[in-house]
């Protein structure tokens, strides 16, 4: 019986040109798109994803969401992935061609990753085409490398303690911090205590990026979702 197919896309940071080539290409041929958002504790929905989509010409009827509350319960958030697989699946056995997309690159702290495992439970045919991460932009716009030669590189998300952060700077070269802003109460002192070298970055590849090494413009600001903290250093006592 002739099925459909499922592709995994990612979207890159935020800058619509930095998908690449073979992504926008399966986005433009592809039957349906889905894409994640967020639910707000007043009911409005936003979405990332969508607003970079928005940048390539699709047909809007080809666009469905899928809205998550952003909260550690899972239960809800599981509900939501379960009922968009089902369409999706659905979808698949109608012999459609499926997009779910990623803002960022979709194997790295994604939401597709939930629906994957789902997709290979059931078997469905899924090919991921991969992208660039917020911190690899980060890293080329301030030009800086992440890793030279034998040099480590540590990747912690939403940071649990201080002794985390303390811990990863002695053991590796770069630290990059995501996901940072129920952490920057740990985050902060420290920088500040070692005279620690840093960069921050928010909202990467939009009109309201903004990036700073200043601990003065950091100590004040409303810190969104989406920022993340790099920290290159030779040396740490």
């Amino acid at each position: 019986m002739e099925k459909g197919k499922i592709y995994g896309i990612s979207l890159g940071p935020g800058d619509p040109d930095l998908i690449t080539v073979k992504g926008l290409k399966t986005l433009q041929t592809v039957d349906k798109i889905y894409y994640p958002g967020s639910l707000q504790k007043n009911g409005a929905q936003r979405s990332y994803s969508l607003q970079i989509l928005e940048n390539y010409n699709l047909d809007q009827t080809k666009l469905n969401g899928f809205y998550l509350n952003m909260t550690i319960d899972r239960s809800y958030v599981d509900e939501v992935y379960e009922a968009t697989f089902q369409q999706i699946k659905k979808d698949y056995e109608n012999c459609l061609t499926v997009a779910i997309v990623s803002e960022g690159d979709l194997s790295t702290y994604s939401s597709f990753s939930y629906l994957l495992e789902k997709i290979h439970k059931a078997e469905l045919a899924v090919e991921l085409v991969p992208g660039i991460t917020s911190f690899h932009l980060g890293a080329a716009i301030t030009q800086q490398p992440l890793a030279l030669l034998n040099e480590t590189v540590k990747v912690l998300p939403m940071l649990k303690s201080r002794e985390d952060l303390e811990e990863a700077l002695k053991s590796s070269n770069t630290v990059i911090l995501m996901k940072i802003k129920s952490a920057i109460k740990y985050i902060l002192p420290l920088l500040s205590e070692k005279n620690i070298v840093f960069t921050y970055c928010e909202k990467l590849g939009t009109d309201t990026q903004f990036i700073t090494s200043s601990l003065d413009q950091l100590s004040d600001r409303e810190i969104p979702y989406f920022s993340l903290l790099i920290i290159k250093q030779t040396n740490y006592s």
